[in-house]
């Protein structure tokens, strides 16, 4: 008995001290404007990582020396990271911009002229080959429940069907 509360004691610290890595995109589909807003929430710590690994030079999401090269560097990589297929036709994402929010960020993308979605494919490699471990989730709401995916290293794709 003792044995296993010291089992639970050295498996809650270890969890404590160890890292996680992962990501949360919310999909909304707007009927009124037939489009597809994105909000993703990544740690900007974890993505410093991997632009700085990217580009070869430090990254700093709080104190950015140049916000419009930061700016750049993270619409760059969410758009080579993700790709999404509505009704088997992949949409056109556009990168709108990111907000800190303490340990994370919120980054915005958009999708225009979509129709309503019945499959939904999606693709999601943030931070997948900088992080074992990382898990991206998905939420895709089409009316208020939503759908979701959970994707990592070697099942960096799901489809949802509406």
């Amino acid at each position: 008995m003792h044995l296993n509360y010291i089992f639970m004691l050295f498996l809650g610290w270890k969890v404590f001290y160890h890292p996680f890595y992962i990501s949360l995109s919310e999909l909304r589909y707007n009927p009124n404007n037939k489009s597809l807003e994105i909000a993703q929430k990544i740690f900007w710590d974890d993505l410093e990582v991997a632009l700085s690994d990217i580009h070869h030079t430090k990254v700093d999401f709080l104190n950015p020396t140049d916000r419009k090269a930061l700016e750049e560097m993270a619409k760059a990589y969410l758009l080579d990271k993700n790709e999404i297929f509505i009704n088997g036709k992949k949409v056109q994402l556009n990168y709108l911009g990111f907000e800190i929010e303490e340990e994370a960020a919120w980054f915005y993308l958009e999708a225009e002229k979509v129709p309503l979605p019945k499959t939904v494919e999606i693709h999601n490699e943030v931070l997948l080959q900088h992080f074992e471990g990382q898990q991206n989730i998905i939420n895709f709401y089409v009316d208020k429940r939503p759908k979701s995916l959970i994707l990592y290293k070697g099942k960096e794709s799901g489809v949802l069907k509406f």
